[in-house]
């Protein structure tokens, strides 16, 4: 393929916002290749019409990339071994960027140009993870249509419809309501009365099911850990990208993982995103579960302040910074013994784990919690009196008698 100065890889959905940069580019001169990095949001069906999309908007090739492994090796195993959402809400729906980028950047080297293209806005996170992640792999050339039109229009969607429909080229109506990213990971909507800070209409609504449409009984799932990295499924050994898949398909039904988030953005707006991510709820649950029995005390009590750090840097933009490699060293250390099997149940909204089964969990011998102990009263009577005299003196000192 004959490739000029003006080539240009566009990292591709098939939504509003990336199929206007096609014909935007075009008519700056650019030859416009793009690349679908499929992790895991659409079937069979919608792959094809995002290939469809495409070849209509006249693109020069197309490529479309299988991006689960990548997804659960890169994201999803650090993840759930953080189990630390941003914020305490958020799961970080979108940090298959990173590996859209990927896929970009690994098309711009076969073809090669060093010129890549998104359809990120100017007001989103998503710009700043795109720009990063180009810009921690070497020097290129980041153009985003997107940004640039809003120098010039305030209303970006319905400037962007207008400009497609006018070139012939149809816009799908739930597009014009919402901006939806759906992946392995979960879906996340925004815009409409969304945006508004109004109650979510009935057309907000994605993988999970409503209230009154789950099932009457209640699910039961096992998941094996094998240092801290989901393995199996109800005895069934499968790759992890193929686990988070069924999780989504048999826990949405039951409208787990479901949630409205308002937080701090990368840029400074407050964000406001209906989310669903009903396999990342039900990982998280039974990783936790099994963790907080096998490792000890210290353990609990610090990892926690590491997952905070890896979540923000991974949220913000910086997911190739060196200090997010050495935080994840420090994680996959502490997952040396979290080995075992989690029975997960839901009767709807929610996920619980009934069950866990490990060697490693840390069980003395003689003793059981409020139930039975092999240590004497004058032991225990010790221990108290030991382990809170800096509180006991300072009352002492500084209470006055009969206060």
């Amino acid at each position: 393929m004959h490739m000029t100065n003006k080539t240009i890889v566009l990292a591709f959905s098939g939504g509003l916002d990336t199929s206007f940069c096609v014909p935007w580019l075009q008519e700056r001169g650019w030859d416009v290749h793009t690349v679908f990095a499929d992790t895991g949001g659409v079937d069979a069906a919608e792959r094809a019409a995002i290939e469809q999309r495409a070849a209509q908007l006249g693109v020069a090739s197309h490529v479309t990339i299988d991006g689960g492994p990548a997804l659960w090796a890169g994201f999803v195993k650090p993840f759930v071994w953080a189990g630390q959402s941003y914020q305490g809400q958020y799961p970080l729906l979108v940090s298959d960027r990173y590996l859209i980028v990927d896929a970009a950047l690994a098309r711009a080297r076969d073809l090669g140009t060093r010129a890549i293209a998104h359809g990120c806005t100017g007001m989103g996170n998503d710009q700043v993870r795109f720009d990063l992640a180009v810009k921690a792999s070497g020097d290129y050339q980041i153009v985003a249509p997107i940004r640039e039109i809003q120098k010039e229009h305030t209303q970006t969607r319905a400037y962007e419809q207008q400009y497609l429909e006018s070139r012939g080229f149809a816009v799908d109506a739930r597009q014009k309501a919402y901006t939806v990213n759906e992946n392995l990971l979960g879906l996340t909507m925004s815009g409409g009365e969304i945006d508004r800070w109004q109650a979510p209409g009935d057309g907000a609504r994605g993988w999970c099911a409503s209230r009154e449409d789950w099932p009457a009984q209640p699910l039961q799932v096992s998941l094996r850990f094998v240092a801290g990295e989901a393995v199996a499924i109800d005895g069934e050994n499968m790759p992890g990208e193929k686990i988070l898949a069924r999780l989504n398909a048999i826990f949405a039904p039951y409208g787990v993982g479901r949630g409205l988030y308002t937080g701090d953005t990368t840029i400074g707006l407050k964000g406001r995103i209906l989310f669903e991510a009903p396999g990342l709820a039900a990982l998280l649950v039974a990783h936790q579960a099994l963790e907080e029995a096998v490792l000890s005390k210290q353990q609990n009590r610090f990892k926690p302040d590491v997952a905070r750090k890896w979540v923000e840097l991974v949220y913000e933009g910086f997911f190739h910074d060196p200090l997010k490699t050495d935080l994840e060293r420090f994680l996959a250390s502490s997952q040396r013994m979290v080995n075992g099997d989690v029975v997960l149940e839901t009767r709807g909204g929610r996920v619980d784990a009934v069950a866990v089964r490990s060697p490693h969990i840390l069980d003395a011998k003689g003793a059981t919690y409020a139930q039975s102990a092999d240590w004497g009263v004058e032991e225990a009577e010790g221990f108290i009196r030991l382990f809170g005299m800096s509180s006991t003196v300072w009352a002492q000192v500084n209470t006055p008698d009969g206060g």
